[in-house]
């Protein structure tokens, strides 16, 4: 308990890092059991529960999430669902972040929390990174949608599988999949305004717009065939400006646009167009699928000794000589007042100190800026390798089906599907990921953070210390002997509180097990039914916001939120009370007791 509680002080300080605090703790525990073993247990059994997170099912799944949210990064495989949500972030962030609050609940429902928040997390991301909100505004509030819709059913989460199970073998009638639903969905009348309207207000702007982000570069977008194309404003992106095309376009030609990378790539995409000769960037793709290299885009400066000033991009022979395609051109606020000067085909001509976005594999790009006096800027983008989207869909929705759903079984009498650990499932996603190409698996470390792996260890080494030294026993014990003289409300807030401090330092799988059998013997004590006490201790299993230890999806979103330990606890704290104040009405009022 005392290892504990400096954890938490020194996480909510925040003067260390959270990956330096960690660390201490296990070699902390690993030195504490080895001079002090639990009971009749060696000095090596406490170096293996001390490092035993390192190994632990829960560690090995999220990192497998975290590769296969990857391959859904770089597939593209979610553009088209982020590009929905996208448009209603862009009419009003508001309502979009309401969206997506109601999406994560109702799908968490029947899906397990894990893979639902896996799936939205790349989705977040990108909406993060074109501006329209910052990702530490919205991955928290979702993130919590989800607990709270998991919550509503017993099918919602491991953990309400496991205390009704118990609470089954201890002799209580059956609980069926919907039967308290009611219940949290008006709690969730309460929960939803705090996500919506307060706690975003609560949570630090992470957002950074990089350099890149604010060049505009000058580009001619190559039309493809199949008739006329208006470019109209509904259909393009924000940002994107057409300089000599007043009205329609026709099929090849060719109009002078400009606009951020990433407004240009969805101008192309919605106009059906190129930004680079169609032969250069197919020949770009046959030599990344023959040398296995990925395909990303790059910014180069012109220097002085640059061969290409005075050049156009048409005259230069780039992709001759490189295989290379340059996709736009950005012109530097400070050479914006010379005058811009042109070849007779209206084509740009390149000066010093002028900016190139360029397109191929790593080796050519090396090349081209070695040999033609470039500069090259940090900030390479992976362009997403579309061709195997679906391929990274089917793999992740695959994963996620044999967990929540499970597997076609028929033993020659009865059809009963056999569904997954989400270690296994989630496993056997990321090898498929790897085997098929769609993360590649020398870029596999860009997919896990050492501070979210560390993190998790810690949390698994303090739940086995909590559960194993006979803490949590020791402090259920003393909860049952002040509860007797409470009213029934009050109660049914103890035991939600008492689990829910549980869940969020040890683990829901420890909170289910010592609460549910210290439930069901206080009704017994106090003439109650165990109902609503086991219930108590459901609920209080999911409110695991209040620290970033107490549930895997809360160290998912760490990284990509830029969290701290303070931010969970600052945001979650207040919305924990608040739930556990319902909850508790709401159980008193549903059982007349």
């Amino acid at each position: 308990m005392a290892v504990t509680v400096a954890m938490f002080i020194a996480f909510a300080r925040g003067r260390y890092p959270e990956e330096i605090i960690s660390l201490v703790t296990i070699a902390v525990i690993a030195v504490g059991l080895y001079f002090a073993p639990i009971g009749d247990n060696s000095p090596t059994d406490g170096l293996a529960l001390a490092f035993g997170g390192f190994g632990h099912s829960a560690l090995i799944t999220i990192c497998a999430l975290m590769i296969m949210g990857r391959g859904l990064v770089v597939t593209g495989a979610l553009e088209p669902f982020a590009r929905l949500l996208e448009r209603i972030f862009r009419w009003n962030s508001q309502i979009g972040l309401l969206a997506a609050l109601l999406v994560a609940y109702f799908l968490s429902m029947f899906v397990n929390d894990t893979p639902v928040m896996v799936l939205l997390i790349p989705i977040i991301v990108a909406i993060a990174a074109k501006g329209l909100m910052a990702s530490s505004k919205i991955l928290m509030p979702v993130n919590i949608a989800v607990l709270l819709g998991g919550m509503s059913t017993t099918i919602g989460t491991s953990t309400n599988i496991l205390v009704v199970s118990i609470a089954d073998d201890l002799g209580m009638a059956p609980i069926g999949v919907f039967q308290f639903t009611p219940i949290v969905l008006v709690a969730g009348i309460f929960a939803l305004p705090y996500l919506w309207l307060v706690m975003p207000r609560m949570l630090r702007d992470n957002s950074v717009v990089p350099d890149n982000a604010r060049r505009i570069f000058h580009t001619r977008l190559r039309v493809g065939g199949g008739g006329e194309l208006s470019p109209d404003k509904d259909k393009l992106p924000e940002g994107i400006t057409f300089h000599d095309t007043p009205g329609k376009l026709a099929p090849d030609e060719r109009p002078h646009i400009s606009g951020t990378h990433e407004a240009l790539e969805e101008a192309a995409r919605a106009l059906k167009g190129e930004l680079a000769p169609a032969w250069v960037v197919e020949r770009i793709r046959r030599i990344s699928n023959a040398q296995r290299q990925d395909i990303v885009a790059v910014e180069m400066t012109v220097t002085a000794d640059s061969r290409l000033v005075g050049l156009t991009l048409a005259s230069s022979g780039i992709a001759d000589l490189y295989s290379v395609a340059v996709l736009g051109i950005h012109r530097p606020d400070r050479v914006l007042g010379e005058r811009d000067t042109f070849s007779e085909a209206g084509d740009r001509v390149i000066r010093e100190g002028d900016v190139l976005l360029v397109m191929g594999i790593d080796d050519d790009l090396h090349s081209f800026a070695r040999n033609d006096g470039l500069l090259r800027l940090a900030g390479a983008r992976e362009l997403p390798r579309r061709s195997k989207a679906v391929l990274a869909g089917a793999i992740m929705l695959g994963a996620i089906a044999t967990a929540s759903i499970g597997l076609p079984w028929f033993d020659g009498l009865t059809y009963a599907p056999i569904k997954l650990p989400i270690a296994i499932s989630s496993l056997a996603g990321a090898i498929a990921m790897f085997v098929t190409g769609c993360v590649k698996f020398d870029r596999v470390g860009r997919a896990l953070s050492a501070k979210v792996i560390v993190l998790i260890a810690a949390s698994l080494a303090i739940g086995q210390v909590i559960d194993k030294s006979g803490a949590a026993e020791w402090l259920g014990q003393a909860l049952s002997l002040g509860l007797a003289y409470l009213p029934a409300a009050l109660v049914l807030a103890a035991i939600m509180l008492f689990v829910t401090i549980l869940t969020n330092f040890a683990s829901n799988a420890t909170a289910a097990t010592i609460g549910t059998p210290i439930a069901f013997s206080i009704a017994a004590q106090l003439g109650l039914p165990p109902e609503p006490l086991v219930l108590a201790v459901l609920f209080g299993c999911n409110l695991c916001y209040a620290t970033p230890i107490a549930y895997q999806t809360n160290l998912l979103i760490m990284s990509e939120g830029g969290y701290q330990f303070g931010d969970f606890v600052r945001a979650g704290v207040p919305l924990v009370a608040l739930m556990v104040t319902v909850l508790s009405v709401l159980l008193v009022i549903w059982y007349r007791l």
